[in-house]
C-alpha cells in the first residue's frame, strides 16, 4: 500500500488535483444524468459510471491527446475525460442537435473524431475489434499514436475478443484492451458466467502481455496503463489490462441491483478513489478545504450550465435523418 511520502515522490500536487477535478466532473455529470432520467428528460438506456471514475482519470494523465478511445455503451465519463465538453455530452442526452453525436445516438454513442474518442457502442464487445482497427490505421500511418479499447467483464466472453486477440498479437497493434471488471456484468457474476476468474489470464493464450489493475486507486491505474502505452508506443504490441472496479449504482437506471448486499457496496464505498484523492490532497496541505469547495462550485456551475444548454438547444430536423449514414455524400440506395 502506497504512504503518502511515496505518493510525493511519483505523482505531483497539479496531477492530484486534476485527478480530484475531473473524476468530481464526472461524478456530478452522471449523478445530474440520473435525476434527469428520473424527470424523463433523458430517454432510452443511460448506463452510470458512478464508482468508475479513477479508470478514466488514470487513463488521461497516462496517455497523450493523440491517442484514440473507445469504449462501449457506459461512455459518458470517458467522453467527457476525453475533452467532449459536458454541454455536448448532456446535449446528446437529450437528443438536442448540438450533441456530440448531433442527437442521433443518445446516450450509449457519444462519438468526436475531433477528440479521438471513437463511441460509445451497443453491441456487447464490438468495440474491441473496431478498437484493434484504430490501432491498425495508427500502425498503418506511421505515427506513435496508441488505442485504449474499454470493455466490460460481460464482454470478455464474446468471440470477438479471441479473433482480435490473435490479430492483435501477430500484427503487433499499438492497442491496450482495458477491461473494466465491475463484477457483475449486467448483473450476473463473473463466478457465474467464467471459468477463468482473473480475466486478465485470457491474454495467455495468446502470449499477450497482462496485468490486473487496482481500479479504485489512480495511480495503480495510471502505472499500468502507462507502462502498456510504452510498450505499443515502441512496438511491443498490445497488452491487456483488467482494471478491478465497481459499479455503486445498477448495470442501468432500469436496474434495482438487487444481486448484490449493501454491505458489499458500502464496502466498496469506503474505497471511493474521490474520497481518497481529496484526503491525500488535504493531508499532503496540497489544497485546503477552501480550495476543494472552490472546485466543487466549479463543477457544480459546469454542470448546471450543460444542463441549461441542452434544455435551450434545438431538436435535429428532419433533413438530418439520412446524413451521416455513409460518407459518400450521392451514394445512391438511400431512399427518400
Amino acid at each position: 500500500m502506497q504512504t503518502l511520502t511515496d505518493v510525493k515522490t511519483k505523482f505531483t500536487k497539479e496531477t492530484y488535483l486534476y485527478w480530484y477535478e475531473l473524476m468530481l466532473l464526472l461524478r456530478r455529470f452522471e449523478e445530474k444524468s440520473g435525476q434527469l432520467y428520473g424527470m424523463q428528460k433523458i430517454r432510452g438506456f443511460c448506463h452510470l459510471y458512478i464508482g468508475q471514475e479513477a479508470i478514466a482519470a488514470g487513463a488521461m494523465t497516462a496517455t497523450k491527446p493523440g491517442d484514440k478511445f473507445i469504449t462501449a455503451y457506459r461512455d459518458h465519463a470517458l467522453a467527457i475525460a476525453k475533452g467532449i465538453s459536458a454541454k455536448a455530452c448532456m446535449a446528446e442526452l437529450y437528443g438536442k442537435a448540438t450533441g456530440c453525436s448531433k442527437g442521433k445516438g443518445g446516450s450509449m454513442h457519444f462519438f468526436s473524431k475531433e477528440h479521438g474518442f471513437f463511441g460509445g457502442h451497443g453491441i456487447v464487445g464490438a468495440q474491441i475489434g473496431t478498437g484493434a482497427g484504430l490501432a491498425f490505421a495508427e500502425q498503418y500511418l506511421g505515427t506513435d499514436n496508441v488505442v485504449l479499447a474499454f470493455f466490460g467483464d460481460g464482454a470478455a466472453r464474446q468471440g470477438m475478443l479471441h479473433e482480435t486477440f490473435n490479430m492483435a498479437m501477430l500484427w503487433k497493434l499499438p492497442v491496450i484492451f482495458i477491461c473494466e471488471n465491475n463484477h457483475y456484468a449486467m448483473g450476473t457474476s463473473v463466478e457465474r458466467t467464467s471459468n477463468v476468474l482473473d480475466i486478465y489470464k485470457l491474454a495467455d493464450a495468446y502470449e499477450m502481455p497482462a496485468d490486473s489493475i487496482d481500479g479504485m486507486s489512480c495511480e495503480a491505474v495510471h502505472e499500468g496503463i502507462a507502462r502498456a502505452v510504452a510498450r505499443g508506443r515502441e512496438g511491443g504490441g498490445p497488452t491487456l489490462l483488467e482494471i478491478k472496479t465497481y459499479r455503486y449504482r445498477g448495470h442501468s437506471m432500469s436496474d434495482p441491483a438487487k444481486y448484490r448486499t449493501k454491505e458489499e457496496v458500502e464496502e466498496y464505498k469506503q474505497r471511493d478513489p474521490l474520497t481518497i484523492v481529496e484526503e491525500t490532497l488535504l493531508k499532503n496541505k496540497w489544497a485546503t478545504e477552501a480550495d476543494i469547495e472552490a472546485i466543487a462550485e466549479r463543477v457544480k456551475q459546469e454542470v448546471e450550465e450543460s444542463v441549461q444548454f441542452a434544455e435551450e438547444s434545438p431538436w435535429p430536423s428532419d433533413d438530418e435523418l439520412l446524413k451521416d449514414v455513409y460518407v459518400q455524400q450521392d451514394y445512391p440506395f438511400i431512399v427518400d
